[in-house]
């Protein structure tokens, strides 16, 4: 690899992951706003909403001079496609971060409501999600990456068991209506975080093995079970 392209391709793998670290801390602080009904912490998330989308910029635009000044072939023109979808995915996960903050800030300004829902169970599956995420890109690890893939029915059942207690505590506590939508509207935002995560890991094991598992079942799978 020419010492150019080595040097442009090491500045991505910076500025992915610290873009990664700023997603990360977005979604931690949206959910702790929920779960602790901290307005200020919430409007922090939302102000700072502005820095994730510079970030993301940037990335685009180096990732686009890059394939036009070097025009990288196999392994480092997949990990410049990668790192440009993997950027759209962190992006958008910080305007879902900033979405369930604004559903922290309303909450905080009402009485508390009291649902079985762990929401604090789901808001962990779905920051470790994001996390192993990073991490498989991070290590290049098509296995970590295939592990994030296998736990997205996990939150995304916990979603639908928040819409059917939500459905029946509006019927019990119509006064709570609207503070119980902007709870399922807090899932709804961490099953969408989840499903970026998962994008995020099939574009890892695409980076690494040159494949396309998008709408493949059997590819969630580790290589050795197949």
């Amino acid at each position: 690899m020419p010492a150019h392209l080595f040097r442009e391709i090491e500045n991505l793998k910076r500025e992915i992951l610290t873009l990664g670290a700023m997603a990360e801390t977005a979604v931690r602080d949206a959910t702790c706003a929920i779960e602790n009904r901290d307005e200020a912490l919430a409007r922090r998330v939302i102000d700072d909403d502005i820095k994730l989308d510079e970030m993301e910029v940037q990335i685009e635009e180096n990732c686009l001079k890059t394939l036009a000044l070097h025009q990288p072939v196999a392994i480092d023109l997949r990990f410049i496609i990668a790192v440009l979808k993997i950027n759209s995915d962190l992006e958008r996960v910080g305007d879902l971060a900033v979405n369930v903050a604004e559903r922290a800030a309303f909450l905080a300004t009402q009485p508390p409501v009291d649902i079985s829902f762990d929401f604090q169970a789901m808001a962990r599956q779905a920051q470790e999600m994001l996390k192993r995420s990073l991490d498989s890109l991070v290590n290049l690890s098509a296995e970590q990456a295939r592990a994030v893939l296998r736990g997205d029915d996990e939150i995304d059942a916990m979603n639908r068991r928040m819409y059917l207690i939500v459905q029946d505590a509006i019927h019990a506590h119509p006064d709570q209506t609207e503070s119980l939508i902007h709870l399922l509207s807090a899932s709804r935002h961490l099953e969408r975080i989840a499903d970026h995560a998962t994008n995020v890991a099939e574009d890892v094991i695409y980076m690494i093995e040159g494949v396309i598992v998008r709408h493949k079942a059997e590819d969630y799978r580790p290589q050795a079970d197949r």
